[in-house]
């Protein structure tokens, strides 16, 4: 499939229809496919037919750091990816990675949806890449073999991270040993003894199947990365006003469908994980943010990350 994609283009003119490909490697079941195919029936229907998107779900056309190269060259139009991979290609991504960054969920969606938010969608445009939209994947916490309870029960497990250095830096300083891999690599990686657990959302530890090997999840809710909806330039700037309005515009009301879904996501996967025979554990979230604080003291020291962090905890 990745051969497919290199001799075709990310977007097309057929006839009088503007055909954007969009490649992400999510299930269908997923509240972010979902919304990415709402987001195609309304580009459809705000350009009456002159706008279509094709999308290619389950890694089909690569990982998210494959596809994201493949948008810098113009070989595929979009992608989803996480904030936690976009943070090698705009730095300043990195502060969602900081944890317990957010107050609550009323707080993150305020700066992702205000001018904080425009401004990240827009810090990769000199890697060619543009955020369209972001789309709540909730909060990360950890899953494991064996109970996690405190920061103490990390110390030697080895956890899967992104690749991301701010969520290797903070599973470091809670103890743990973290194990970069890949997501599509994850559930082998967990039954072969490779890694002793992940974290995640609840969705994704759901609808993974992860929870047939890991029965023990710690609701700590370390850590609130959004998912981004990510085109690449070289098919951004070939398309007209009109076409992008079309698409910034289904991108956010997509976004606004989401997050319904996601919640009801969240609910359904706690639901089914209890009766997989996984034991839920709440956590003292004051022994695991008083362990990374220093992460904190570490971003101070840059005047610019020091600055957004000011600005993200000032947004009310």
């Amino acid at each position: 499939m990745l051969l497919f994609i290199f001799t075709t283009f990310g977007c097309e003119k057929n006839s009088d229809t503007r055909i954007i490909k969009l490649g992400h490697g999510l299930d269908t079941s997923h509240p972010v496919h979902k919304a990415m195919t709402f987001m195609g029936e309304r580009v459809k229907k705000k350009s009456g037919g002159r706008m279509q998107i094709d999308i290619y779900p389950n890694q089909q056309l690569g990982s998210e750091r494959e596809c994201l190269e493949l948008l810098q060259i113009g070989s595929l139009g979009m992608t989803k990816v996480s904030t936690g991979v976009m943070e090698n290609f705009a730095p300043g991504l990195k502060v969602f990675g900081l944890p317990f960054l957010f107050r609550d969920r009323e707080h993150r969606f305020n700066v992702l949806e205000g001018e904080i938010g425009e401004a990240f969608l827009n810090s990769s445009l000199d890697k060619r890449l543009k955020g369209l939209t972001f789309y709540d994947a909730g909060s990360r916490s950890f899953y494991s073999k064996t109970p996690i309870e405190s920061p103490e029960d990390l110390e030697g497990l080895k956890i899967r991270v992104m690749e991301s250095q701010t969520a290797i830096n903070m599973v470091k300083n809670l103890g743990g040993s973290p194990t970069p891999i890949a997501w599509g690599e994850l559930y082998t990686a967990l039954q072969q003894g490779i890694v002793d657990g992940a974290e995640n959302n609840l969705p994704s530890f759901h609808l993974s199947r992860h929870y047939e090997v890991c029965k023990y999840f710690l609701v700590d809710e370390h850590t609130a990365l959004p998912d981004e909806l990510v085109i690449g330039t070289p098919v951004w700037n070939k398309l007209s006003a009109e076409e992008k309005q079309w698409l910034k515009e289904a991108a956010m009301e997509s976004s606004e469908y989401q997050k319904k879904l996601w919640r009801e996501a969240e609910l359904e996967a706690l639901e089914k994980i209890k009766e997989a025979g996984v034991t839920v554990i709440e956590a003292d979230k004051e022994q695991f943010r008083s362990m990374v604080r220093p992460m904190y003291d570490e971003f101070g020291l840059d005047p610019e990350m020091k600055n957004i962090i000011e600005e993200i905890q000032a947004v009310k």
